[in-house]
């Protein structure tokens, strides 16, 4: 297949990058950034500005899918910055006529009890708030979406550095917790989740979780 991912630089990008192209697939990677990238057989690298819909609809023509790893982390206004990005990107993925877009989630939006989800409990860390609350926003727009094939990946509380085992579980609108009540996934294992998802999709219109 022919992919586009956006924000391949970041931390979960990079991971999908690598796990995209392991599969034999090509890949246009769009990055603000993208001289970042090594060069790769398969890859081509394309600077891009996610918030100019119209040059980023020129760029995504011809893709059999979009996956966007888009984030606004290092931002001022992280919220505001996530908000606009996903709305272009999504406008971006129609005008463009892809077929697909897979999207990269937060976990503050998934359910630790019935109605009560993870961003509104007590304790959750200020310092992710904004980007969470982004992401929330993010699933809603998808949701409210009358025509477009999307999917979105939230991953567990934690998603960090790990190994690649292939072995975790996936869900749907709760978070996943292990017989430890740790709620973790490993970012390669992420990258699995999602490449497998692109290759067999099984959650079109809807949002998907993973963890071990």
């Amino acid at each position: 297949m022919r992919i586009a991912l956006i924000g391949a630089t970041g931390f979960i990008g990079s991971a999908i990058l690598k796990e995209v192209l392991s599969r034999g697939h090509e890949v246009t990677a769009l990055a603000a950034h993208p001289e970042k990238l090594a060069p790769a057989p398969g890859l081509t690298k394309a600077g891009t500005d996610v918030l100019d819909q119209a040059r980023l609809a020129a760029q995504l023509k011809g893709h059999d899918a979009v996956i966007s790893a888009f984030s606004g982390h290092a931002q001022g206004d992280v919220y505001g910055y996530y908000v606009k990005g996903i709305r272009s990107i999504i406008g971006a993925v129609k005008d463009a006529d892809v077929q697909r877009l897979l999207v990269v989630g937060g976990a503050g939006s998934l359910e630790v009890a019935p109605g009560v989800q993870l961003l509104d409990t007590p304790g959750f860390p200020d310092m992710y708030r904004a980007s969470a609350e982004g992401a929330r926003e993010a699933l809603k727009l998808l949701r409210d979406e009358q025509f477009l094939n999307w999917t979105l990946l939230s991953p567990s509380a934690v998603i960090a550095p790990g190994e690649r085992t292939g072995k975790f579980r996936l869900g749907t609108d709760q978070l996943l917790v292990n017989a430890q009540g740790d709620s973790r996934i490993s970012v390669e294992d992420y990258a699995v989740a999602m490449v497998d998802e692109l290759e067999r999709p099984v959650h079109a219109r809807k949002r998907f979780t993973v963890g071990y």
